[in-house]
C-alpha cells in the first residue's frame, strides 16, 4: 500500500493497483509520518480512548475500522488508517497524524489488508505507477503493455 500526502491511497494486489481512494492526512505537514511501516493490528469499532468514546458510537471520530501501523516506534495504537464520522473531511488536511478514509472505503480495504501488509507513506507528488518503482513494489498491468 502507498499513501501520498496529497491525500490519495493505493492498494496493490498481485502486481495490480486494485484500489485508489481519497484520504485525509495531517493538519500540518509534520504530523503524518513519512516512511515504511507495517499494518500491525486490525480493529473493528475501535474506541476513541482520548475522547472516552466507545467503538461504534456515531460520535467516534475513528469510524468503523482501524488499521494500526507501527509508525515512529509505536505499536499500532497511535497511527492508523481509519474511517471517520465526518465524511466531508476526506481530501483535506485535518488529522492529527492518522490517515482518514470514507467509512465505505476503509471497510473494503480492511477486508483486503492483512496484518503485516507494508505501508509506504510519502510526500512525493508522482503517479502511483511511478511510486511503485521508487518504493520497490511490483507493478504489472498488462493493459498498459498492449
Amino acid at each position: 500500500m502507498i499513501i501520498n500526502k496529497y491525500n490519495k491511497l493505493a492498494c496493490f494486489h498481485n502486481g495490480y493497483i486494485e484500489i485508489v481512494d481519497p484520504v485525509a492526512t495531517e493538519k500540518t505537514w509534520d504530523k503524518t509520518p513519512v516512511g515504511f511501516f507495517k499494518v500491525v493490528n486490525k480493529i473493528k469499532n475501535r474506541p476513541y480512548y482520548t475522547g472516552h468514546i466507545p467503538g461504534g458510537d456515531p460520535r467516534n471520530s475513528l469510524g468503523k475500522r482501524w488499521l494500526g501501523i507501527n509508525a515512529n516506534g509505536t505499536y499500532g495504537d497511535t497511527y492508523g488508517i481509519h474511517g471517520n464520522n465526518n465524511e466531508s473531511s476526506i481530501g483535506k488536511y485535518v488529522s492529527q497524524g492518522c490517515v482518514r478514509m470514507h467509512n465505505a472505503d476503509i471497510e473494503k480495504l480492511y477486508d483486503k489488508v492483512q496484518v503485516g501488509t507494508s505501508v509506504a507513506i510519502t510526500y512525493f507528488y508522482r503517479s502511483f505507477v511511478d511510486l511503485t518503482s521508487i518504493y520497490g513494489y511490483k507493478f504489472t498491468d498488462y493493459r498498459l503493455e498492449n
